[in-house]
């Protein structure tokens, strides 16, 4: 082994936020001079980089911080809801750090066709986003892989050389499945997203763990895809079981929506005859009546942080290839007015 393979690599970045115990964001904000840091989190930051022996790189941070830092954004989402979201916390952080955003769409869930992302890469941006699904999605991965721009994937998980920027889909649906069944319900209806993307699977896995621990549930699946209509035809499909689900959880709000909307039209009270809880907590959750429980997930956050850490990672020297990093924010399950426990005598 020669003396530049035993050569200790720089402490980078990342490495200061992990002995900080804070994020990459936080770090690139105490080296930058950026506000919105309490005292006490910028104190240990710069008690990090001593300790560690950090040096910034002066041209990646003039890079960073300059006007032409310019990040595309790759987006195709069925949710009009989430998407609105996802790019709100975009915009919102690019205006923080003076960023240029170069928005790229795909069409139907689909990415964006080969020579656009190619024509994309090719402009010089300084690195990119990619709203779900698109950051799983194996034909966008290989054009991006190719190209080594740094990657972030908002709602993906495990992405290699991506930084990954998600919530615990599993433990979230889990939570949410516990919180049906502890107010009575026993018989429970399940929508489905995307079975392409890996946050569908996770959802249903705690779906299913939750459900595990008991013997007295049963369950009805029907297949989504997180877009409305795939909810309308889902609802349907569970609403003809004989005997019907008393509690219904789809797997995005978008989906939960259609689901009230079809309870609707069979004349069902909801939730005095169905309960109905959704996923993502977006504007679609507040808008029908009865407002939907849901699980809340900081979507806009997401996005101001993949950005945040994609800033990060574009500012950090690096000779090696950059490797998978997962950052996973917290949810929380918001209680509205779309629950309440089944009225048959028998589910409680």
């Amino acid at each position: 082994m020669n003396d530049r393979a035993r050569r200790p690599r720089s402490p980078t970045i990342i490495d200061v936020a992990a002995h900080a115990g804070v994020s990459p964001m936080t770090v690139s904000r105490v080296i930058n001079g950026r506000p919105g840091v309490d005292p006490a989190t910028r104190a240990g930051v710069q008690a990090a980089i001593v300790a560690l022996g950090y040096t910034p790189n002066l041209a990646a941070r003039s890079l960073v911080t300059s006007a032409e830092l310019r990040i595309g954004v790759i987006y195709s989402n069925p949710s009009a809801a989430f998407m609105s979201d996802f790019l709100t916390g975009v915009f919102e952080e690019a205006s923080v750090r003076g960023a240029r955003l170069i928005l790229l769409k795909g069409e139907n869930g689909h990415p964006p066709d080969r020579s656009a992302l190619e024509d994309l890469v090719n402009s010089g941006i300084s690195g990119l986003i990619c709203a779900p699904p698109l950051g799983e999605w194996p034909a966008v991965l290989e054009v991006l892989q190719q190209a080594r721009v740094p990657v972030a994937a908002v709602g993906a998980h495990g992405v290699a050389g991506a930084i990954c920027v998600r919530i615990d889909d599993r433990l979230a649906a889990y939570e949410m499945t516990r919180q049906l069944i502890a107010i009575g319900h026993r018989r429970l209806g399940f929508v489905t997203g995307n079975p392409d993307q890996v946050a569908s699977r996770q959802r249903r896995d705690g779906f299913d763990a939750a459900v595990g621990e008991r013997d007295d549930v049963t369950v009805t699946i029907a297949q989504g895809d997180f877009s409305f209509a795939s909810g309308l035809t889902a609802a349907d499909e569970l609403l003809q079981v004989d005997p019907r689900p008393t509690a219904i959880f789809a797997s995005n709000d978008d989906m939960a929506a259609a689901v009230v909307s079809v309870a609707h039209r069979r004349h069902l009270d909801v939730p005095g005859e169905l309960t109905v809880v959704g996923f993502d907590d977006t504007t679609a959750a507040v808008t029908l009546w009865p407002p939907l429980t849901t699980v809340h997930q900081p979507v806009r956050r997401l996005a101001a942080e993949a950005l945040g850490l994609l800033v990060a990672e574009i500012g950090t020297p690096s000779n090696t290839e950059a490797g998978q990093s997962d950052h996973v924010l917290d949810h929380a399950i918001v209680e509205r007015q779309s629950t309440a426990p089944p009225q048959d005598a028998d589910q409680v």
